[in-house]
């Protein structure tokens, strides 16, 4: 466990990576001692540190919603992050490359907050009835400390969220079996993945209620209007400046984004 001067040092060196776009050391090598509660402060410090500077949270982001990349973290459930206003993009956004240390692309779907929503003991159908709207959207997932990360790193890393496209076409929670949408990712004209939702954790609202309850313990909860990303149903794809990337969700329609 870290002092709470070794986690505000953490949470300063993540800013400081953030600003430079340079990565910094593992904070599990620097703080041998860091341990997942420390991680989320961490993270909470980064961000209370970004709010006062004029950011403003909208939402909040889930990872490691798969089996594969749990097993490959050593985790045996989800992490989460926030998302800043200052991340969100909409669908046709040329993005600069630059503002990222080495971005990667996930497709995923966006739930839309229609009321608050707490926990303990949150189900799905808690989160379809709380849930405005469910659309297409694109993570672009970015890291600002060195390989290889343990756990701890990317949780104090904002869960390793870099930004968030939204597009395509809204739809209810029960509009269509929201398990079943699925999504062919291009990038220059090739398709470089596809999946379908149900690849996350067999239904895209369960890392949302797992989320709920998650932040019932630490006193909160979502919030009417808040967007929430539920994990990514394809494996991420490298993306650099030049490159035109696509996510075709079929019925959904599209999102299309450039990055120079």
């Amino acid at each position: 466990m870290l002092t709470e001067g070794e986690r505000q040092q953490g949470a300063d060196a993540l800013l400081q990576a953030e600003r430079t776009r340079q990565a910094i050391p593992q904070l599990s090598k620097t703080y041998p001692g860091i341990e997942i509660e420390d991680a989320y402060r961490i993270q909470g410090l980064w961000a209370q540190a970004r709010i006062a500077n004029g950011a403003r949270m909208v939402g909040h982001k889930i990872g490691l919603t798969s089996r594969a990349m749990q097993m490959a973290s050593k985790m045996t459930e989800p992490d989460y992050g926030c998302i800043l206003d200052d991340a969100l993009y909409n669908d046709g956004a040329r993005i600069k490359a630059s503002d990222f240390i080495k971005p990667r692309l996930e497709v995923e779907l966006a739930f839309v907050m229609g009321q608050d929503l707490e926990g303990p003991g949150a189900r799905i159908y808690d989160v379809m009835r709380a849930t405005e709207m469910v659309l297409p959207a694109l993570e672009i997932i970015d890291y600002r400390t060195e390989v290889p990360r343990a756990i701890t790193d990317t949780i104090a890393d904002n869960a390793a969220f870099g930004a968030i496209v939204v597009g395509g076409r809204p739809i209810r929670p029960m509009d269509v079996d929201i398990r079943w949408i699925g999504a062919t990712l291009s990038k220059n004209g090739l398709i470089e993945e596809s999946g379908v939702s149900a690849a996350i954790m067999g239904h895209p609202a369960a890392g949302i209620a797992w989320l709920v309850n998650k932040l019932h313990a630490v006193g909160t909860g979502l919030r009417k209007g808040e967007i929430v990303l539920a994990g990514s149903f394809t494996r991420p794809v490298d993306i650099a400046a030049g490159d035109v990337v696509q996510a075709d969700y079929g019925p959904l329609g599209a999102i299309g984004v450039s990055f120079s």
